[in-house]
């Protein structure tokens, strides 16, 4: 008899530390989640940011890979200069010349 009294004494305290245990639960969870939340912000908003920063970068790839603007480099910095028609040399690959007889096999 003793011992269901005791066990009746302590069921309220039992079910007090289950109530308790589960709205500390629910408090942590809250707070992760709010915490989570922050941090999808935050990353969302780096991304953004490092999009942002990407195109600029392509922008500007793409102002200097101009060619008008690859010539005025050459010219400004390099000191290269457009080349006068003697300083070019022609330089053509060896000709290919068949016979008649073979000629006439290639196309047999």
């Amino acid at each position: 008899m003793n011992s269901k009294n005791s066990q009746k004494d302590l069921k309220p305290f039992f079910s007090l530390i289950i109530i308790f245990i589960t709205f500390f639960a629910i408090a942590f969870l809250q707070m992760e989640e709010r915490r989570l939340g922050y941090q999808v912000f935050y990353l969302t908003k780096e991304v953004k940011k490092t999009e942002q920063e990407k195109r600029v970068k392509e922008i500007e790839l793409a102002k200097l890979n101009k060619p008008s603007r690859l010539m005025q480099y050459a010219k400004d910095r390099l000191t290269l200069q457009k080349p006068e028609m003697d300083q070019i040399i022609h330089i053509a690959g060896p000709v290919k010349t068949y016979s008649l007889k073979k000629r006439i096999e290639i196309e047999n």
